[in-house]
């Protein structure tokens, strides 16, 4: 189920996406605005997985609003107004929605999001493994043989890798551990991931990762002392 808001500040076009999102099931429209800024505060507490958004609102425009987020979301823009539509696509948007928007081009944005996300998640190729997390309002692939770690942070991760900066996304540690070969990974806290594969030790419930140290949690310490035992 993928969850989402409209913002818009014409209620019958927050009518009309209402209308639309409850013909498909794999859609969840948790609530409207008419105003960025309300939009903003709900967003701050309870993080979707997609915008419906309008360009042309009073207070901000959609594109300044998505430049403004903490954390990147995917959305897809609708707008009376074509000439936003190589800035919306600039901002990696999903689709560009021309009001008067059809139930027919609404569903096939919503395929479009479905194929994107699917790529995601798609089966990983056997020699060279990766993951694609969106980070910077980009699609991102990280090889699976160069992460050494994931921090979990209220609603987004952290990867930390052998050869770049830390990259941040926002998905939670459940979601992206879903993602991970179990046979490479192991969680070993509420709050991080380690790639059992690399060069670790075990003592005192830490991790040692090179100069790293991370903490076991208390659930997760028979499945570690697991791991490590070797009789």
């Amino acid at each position: 189920m993928i969850s989402c808001i409209a913002i818009d500040d014409e209620p019958l076009a927050l009518s009309l996406l209402e209308n639309y999102c409850s013909k498909i099931d794999s859609l969840i429209l948790r609530k409207t605005f008419t105003r960025t800024s309300e939009a903003s505060v709900y967003l701050n507490k309870f993080p979707v997985d997609l915008l419906f958004l309008d360009i042309q609102m009073p207070d901000i425009t959609g594109i300044d609003f998505v430049k403004s987020l903490k954390y990147s979301k995917l959305v897809i823009f609708t707008t009376a107004y074509s000439e936003y539509a190589v800035e919306g696509f600039n901002l990696n948007a999903v689709d560009y929605l021309l009001k008067p928007i059809t139930f027919d081009r609404f569903e096939q944005a919503v395929n479009k999001l479905h194929i994107y996300l699917n790529m995601l998640n798609k089966e990983m190729p056997e020699n060279d493994p990766s993951l694609f997390v969106r980070s910077d309002y980009k699609l991102c692939r990280i090889p699976i043989r160069e992460i050494k770690y994931i921090e979990g942070l209220d609603n987004y991760v952290r990867i930390f890798t052998e050869y770049s900066k830390p990259i941040t996304s926002h998905i939670s540690l459940k979601a992206i551990n879903e993602r991970l070969p179990g046979n490479k990974f192991l969680r070993v806290h509420r709050s991080f991931i380690i790639n059992s594969g690399k060069d670790i030790s075990y003592s005192n419930r830490n991790i040692h990762l090179g100069d790293k140290r991370i903490p076991v949690g208390v659930s997760y310490e028979e499945k570690v002392k697991s791991f490590f035992r070797t009789d």
